[in-house]
């Protein structure tokens, strides 16, 4: 299986002023990325508003992100909705085009149960001939991924790991205790990296890593280099700009902090909205205060 990373950006999607997906700028912010600290990118995330995307916009992303990084970072679709036969589709899709990983998504709104959630997942990734990376996150889904059913899913062959967005540290700590050593645990939470990795997770699928991705790439060094105390400062250090990026609907306040720093990423399209002039200013408080890591000088033409 391709190795796919420890920092993975979950990655906004741009649009120009007519609210269309502009693929230039997507290949440009994929190579800063890639500079400032990521190996690996999910394209068409809920970071990337996937809900408001057609599947034609969402594969010629998968296409041009994946030709701008080339062998230097994995590319990851985020193929997969409550849809399982749909899934399957554009899962496989993706993977003619060349993508390097699949993410699977707990399905939203309809609920199923465990046993549900299983049989999609592992119906989904028998599908292909990918690693595919399972994400829990119960605030968005209103479903939780039980530990069992992790544990069931941990054996299907390509099915590497999960980013678990849960917030219950018992439940991924339990994760990464009872699943074997080449299942990783990465946290879907920036403000949760620490803990994560601290109790032996791989690494984190991150948003913030848009804007201070060098400097979250050196604090999961310090753990991995066993400086838990040089690590623990860094997280206290960052935690602030962890907390801003979420106070209202993620990717609002990224999205509009990546357009500040010198990306034309556009607004996001209804029914998001960007920030009133009072949460923008809170937002630029805040980001004020920490250097940002994202270049801006690159080339995004083929």
């Amino acid at each position: 299986m391709v190795e796919i990373g420890r920092l993975i950006t979950a990655m906004i999607t741009p649009f120009d002023e007519q609210g269309e997906v502009d693929y230039n700028e997507a290949r440009r912010l994929a190579v800063a990325l890639v500079d400032s600290g990521s190996d690996g990118l999910v394209i068409t995330g809920t970071t990337g508003e996937t809900p408001t995307l057609t599947q034609e916009e969402k594969l010629k992303l998968y296409e041009v992100t994946k030709s701008a990084v080339g062998d230097r970072a994995a590319i990851i679709a985020g193929s997969t909705t409550y849809n399982t036969a749909q899934s399957i589709e554009a899962s496989q899709d993706a993977e003619r085009l060349g993508v390097d990983a699949i993410l699977m998504t707990v399905p939203s709104y309809n609920k199923p149960p465990q046993e549900g959630l299983y049989q999609h997942f592992r119906t989904i990734a028998e599908s292909v001939n990918l690693p595919c990376m399972l994400y829990n996150v119960p605030g968005r889904t209103a479903t939780n991924m039980s530990l069992e059913t992790t544990l069931r899913l941990s054996e299907v062959d390509n099915i590497i790991g999960v980013k678990e967005a849960s917030s219950d540290l018992i439940q991924i700590t339990k994760i990464i205790r009872d699943t074997s050593d080449g299942f990783r645990v990465w946290s879907g939470n920036d403000d949760e990296t620490f803990p994560i990795m601290c109790a032996g997770g791989y690494g984190v699928v991150s948003v913030l890593s848009h804007l201070v991705g060098n400097q979250i790439k050196a604090m999961m060094g310090m753990i991995l280099e066993g400086d838990i105390e040089s690590a623990a400062a860094e997280h206290l250090r960052l935690l602030d700009i962890f907390k801003i990026m979420f106070s209202v609907s993620n990717p609002i306040p990224v999205k509009y902090s990546v357009g500040r720093a010198g990306f034309n990423v556009g607004k996001p399209r209804l029914p998001l909205v960007p920030p009133s002039e009072a949460e923008a200013a809170e937002i630029d408080a805040v980001v004020s205060r920490y250097n940002i890591d994202l270049p801006v000088d690159v080339a995004g033409d083929d």
